[in-house]
């Protein structure tokens, strides 16, 4: 006997799964700092996914660093019951994203598996750089967009003019626009009945072969690899024994199951739906993001077409403080790997920090973060050297190397030409600050494109510029000249011709290659002379002399001494003859020229932060 058919204002269907028209997924994506987390908190609150008990502030951004930090750093799923005001319950799956411009991938990942996405805008603010470069990834993927002004309970809100400037961007009616506070609680229910009208249901059908979309996965001490999954098409449960189709491997599956936030088993996914699957994969090597999950006994005939391999912008060595831990560092990385597709790693060696890593970021916070994870969720202490870009070299015999690594440059006699990334960048200010910018942007060798003026208040001046100019503090440096209102967002353009200087550091006269960079030639002279001044504040004093030198080939450019430290010999000496006093003064010589020849000097930590924002 067949079951009962569905009552209408219920989602479970006679498959014991789902109905596909009642099921909503959605991302919110935003800049940083407006009210993003907080918006997610409020959806969660009003929807009674979350027990009262349970909440916290920030409640999907898990890791302490997003905390302490005010940021999300990773994209998070959770599944929501809402029951709208025709009475039916829906099923709202919401990816909450990052929104600065070193985690444009994470966001462009989330927006991959939704339909939706609510945009999000400060009302103090206003439209920011990362708003729209967030929203033109948005509108790529074809979503739908329910823009949302946040924050109207702000003294400084100016709700007429971030709606005429959303107007401009996305050309709609002011009202498709909606208001709220996610802090004070303003136009939640507002905003989850425009989801559920205006959202397209999911494409797809149970009825077709298996094609899932990996689009996150996580690492458990028990479970292995826990796969986070979009079902495009067909159905997934835990008889299911599943093949990843760029791979061809095959896996039985063990457990399938929702986020509500933390992962619930169900047993059962359908075309639609947003889960997980576990298959006790316990290598992180094995599963990767943008891969097709498909029935191994009826798979689908192709793939799902998954993400656009991402480049890393950034590359720097991570090497354990103890070379004992090289190894704990290795499983670490594999592991971060995992939860960060955009993060790269191969190994290598260095002279004066042993066995390490070459790693590839997307931009220096992305690095910090990378750094800061590895030590507190692994428990190691690290060194990162001097972060550069990847150069591209033509050789005089006519072939062509990438240079990520200063150690890699080969020797000024065998270079016919270097090249250099660029990147073409939007820079959002406030009217009155776009004098001061200009200056910073010339002075980073930019060259002036456009300026254009996003309403009387606010304009967007776009510049090509060198990625090295602007990876360590170009942002910093926006945002305190506009007095924190200014934004940037940048993509890559192309490799220019450049004149490039290799600057080593030297420690006693012996090259310390983790400070070794490379430099734009006329600014050569000024980096080295900065990094050895920031050197001899940050080392201690030792017992003998430390020279540090800053040299472009075989030329010194730039000297500093550490003077030692000075230990009274002659303390215990109470009158006598001054011989006495001299025979130890010459003695404490000896043994200083002996420490000097062999002693080596430690290098704190701080050394080479402040190295890096030299």
């Amino acid at each position: 006997m067949d079951p009962a058919p569905p009552v209408e204002g219920n989602w479970v269907s006679r498959r014991g799964g789902v109905d596909k028209e009642l099921i909503r997924n959605f991302s919110i994506i935003a800049h940083v700092d407006h009210g993003k987390s907080t918006l997610a908190d409020r959806i969660l609150q009003t929807t009674g996914t979350i027990a009262e008990r349970d909440f916290r502030d920030q409640l999907l951004d898990d890791m302490d660093l997003e905390r302490e930090r005010g940021i999300t750093i990773k994209a998070s799923a959770v599944r929501l019951d809402y029951v709208a005001c025709d009475g039916k319950t829906y099923i709202l799956n919401l990816i909450d994203t990052p929104g600065h411009v070193d985690f444009t991938y994470e966001v462009s990942k989330s927006i991959a598996a939704c339909e939706g996405a609510l945009l999000i805008v400060d009302a103090g603010q206003g439209v920011e750089a990362q708003t729209v470069a967030n929203l033109y990834l948005a509108i790529e993927h074809n979503l739908t967009i329910i823009p949302v002004i946040n924050k109207i309970d702000l003294a400084n809100a100016q709700i007429d003019k971030v709606k005429e400037q959303i107007q401009d961007i996305l050309g709609i009616n002011e009202d498709q626009i909606l208001l709220a506070s996610a802090k004070e609680g303003i136009g939640i229910h507002e905003i989850l009945e425009a989801i559920v009208k205006r959202i397209p249901p999911p494409k797809g059908s149970a009825e077709n072969p298996l094609q899932a979309l990996v689009f996150d996965s996580a690492y458990d001490t028990f479970k292995g690899v826990i796969v986070y999954v979009r079902i495009v098409n067909g159905m997934l449960d835990a008889s299911t024994k599943v093949k990843l189709m760029r791979t061809n491997k095959v896996y039985d599956v063990q457990e399938v199951g929702i986020f509500r936030p933390k992962p619930e088993n169900t047993g059962l996914l359908e075309a639609g739906e947003v889960g997980y699957l576990t298959c006790n994969i316990r290598d992180a090597k094995e599963i990767a993001v943008g891969e097709t999950v498909t029935d191994s006994a009826k798979p689908a005939e192709s793939p799902l077409p998954g993400y656009r391999e991402i480049k890393p912008m950034v590359f720097a060595g991570i090497y354990p403080v103890n070379s004992k831990d090289f190894q704990a560092l290795r499983v670490a990385i594999e592991k971060m790997k995992l939860s960060d597709a955009s993060f790269i790693y191969e190994p290598e060696t260095s002279p004066s920090l042993g066995f390490g890593f070459r790693c590839g970021f997307l931009g220096l916070l992305h690095m910090e973060i990378i750094e800061e994870r590895l030590e507190r969720e692994y428990d190691l202490n690290l060194v990162v050297t001097t972060p550069s870009v990847v150069y591209k070299v033509i050789k005089i015999d006519g072939n062509a190397l990438d240079v990520d690594n200063p150690l890699k440059l080969p020797p000024s006699s065998e270079i016919e030409s270097i090249l250099e990334p660029y990147v073409r960048a939007y820079i959002l200010v406030p009217k009155e600050s776009i004098g001061t910018i200009l200056e910073l942007s010339e002075s980073r060798r930019g060259k002036y494109i456009s300026t254009e003026y996003l309403g009387p208040e606010k304009a967007q001046i776009t510049y090509e510029l060198p990625l090295s100019e602007i990876i360590v503090d170009f942002y910093d440096k926006i945002k305190s000249l506009s007095r924190g209102y200014g934004s940037l967002d940048y993509e890559f353009l192309d490799y220019r011709p450049t004149m490039i200087a290799k600057v080593d550091i030297l420690i006693n006269g012996e090259p310390f290659d983790a400070l070794t960079c490379l430099v734009y030639r006329d600014k050569a002279q000024q980096k080295g002379r900065a990094i050895v001044e920031k050197l001899k504040e940050l080392i201690p004093r030792q017992l003998f002399r430390v020279t540090l030198q800053a040299a472009i080939g075989g030329q010194v450019i730039a000297r500093e001494d550490v003077r030692s430290v000075g230990k009274d010999v002659t303390a215990k000496c109470y009158g006598g003859d001054i011989t006495r006093k001299r025979k130890l003064w010459d003695k404490q010589k000896e043994g200083k020229k002996r420490l000097k020849q062999f002693g080596k000097v430690q290098i704190p930590q701080e050394a080479f932060f402040a190295a890096l924002k030299v």
